[in-house]
C-alpha cells in the first residue's frame, strides 16, 4: 500500500499481518480526496483521524497539504505500526499519536487544543462507533464550525445524522460508503 498524491507520494505503508486491520484501499482513498480537494477541506486543516489503523488516511492528508494530524488508534501493536509509517514518510513534526479508545482520546483532548477542521471516521465496520464519535466531537467541542466529518462505512450500515451536521453527499465505493458531514455553525 503507497500514498496516492503529494509530497509522500509513492511512500510505501506497512500493513501488519495477522492484527485486525483494515487500510482504506488506493481507490477509495482517491475518491475521499478527491470529495475533499473540491471543498478545499485539506489545505492548511488540523485535521483528526479517528480509529486511524495504520494512517492511510489521515498520513494521505498530510502528504496532500494538511497542516497537522492528530491520529487516534487504540490497539498498541496497530499504533507502533502507525508510528512506524509516521517516521517513515517523515512527518514526525507534524503528528500526534494517542494510543486509547476514541472516546477517551476525544475527552482527554477536549479544552486542550483548538477544534479539527476535518475529522476522519473510518471504525471497524458495523459496530455501531460512529454515531458515537459523531455526538463526542460535537459534546467534546472537537470540530470547528463549518467543519467537515468524512465517514467511511459498510454500504449496509446505515448512518443517522446526529443534530448539529448537514450531509454534503453519500458516495458508493465498491462495498463501501463514504458519507461527508458539515458541522452547522449553530451546533452545541
Amino acid at each position: 500500500m503507497r500514498l496516492i498524491a503529494g509530497e509522500a507520494r509513492g511512500r510505501r505503508l506497512n500493513v501488519p499481518r495477522g492484527l485486525q486491520v483494515r487500510p482504506s484501499g488506493a481507490r477509495l482513498r482517491e475518491s475521499a480526496f478527491g470529495i475533499l480537494d473540491h471543498r478545499d477541506a485539506i489545505s492548511g486543516a488540523r485535521v483528526l483521524d479517528l480509529f486511524a489503523g495504520i494512517g492511510a488516511l489521515g498520513l494521505e492528508a498530510l502528504s496532500r497539504g494538511a497542516a497537522h494530524l492528530t491520529a487516534v488508534e487504540k490497539e498498541r501493536d496497530v499504533a507502533r505500526v502507525l508510528m512506524e509509517n509516521v517516521a517513515h514518510c517523515r512527518f514526525q513534526d507534524r503528528v500526534q499519536v494517542h494510543v486509547e479508545p476514541a472516546r477517551a482520546a476525544l475527552a482527554r483532548m477536549a479544552g486542550n487544543q483548538a477544534p479539527f477542521g476535518l475529522v476522519l471516521v473510518d471504525p471497524p465496520y458495523r459496530q455501531g462507533l460512529i454515531p458515537e464519535a459523531l455526538d463526542d466531537l460535537l459534546r467534546f467541542h472537537m470540530l470547528a464550525d463549518g467543519g467537515r466529518v468524512l465517514i467511511e462505512h459498510a454500504r449496509d450500515e446505515t448512518v443517522e445524522t446526529p443534530a448539529g451536521y448537514d450531509v454534503e453527499l453519500t458516495r458508493r465505493c465498491g462495498d463501501s460508503l463514504l458519507s461527508l458531514l458539515r458541522r452547522t455553525p449553530a451546533a452545541e
